[in-house]
């Protein structure tokens, strides 16, 4: 995190990555009960 990237692309990165975990943790612990 020294180099900044594009806020704009790490925003988009960041929000994309959150809705995909979000979708695994959500499949994932109806799965593990």
């Amino acid at each position: 995190m020294a180099d900044k990237p594009d806020m704009g692309e790490i925003a988009s990165f960041d929000k994309a990555k959150l809705k995909k975990t979000e979708t695994q943790e959500k499949n994932t612990l109806p799965t593990k009960e």
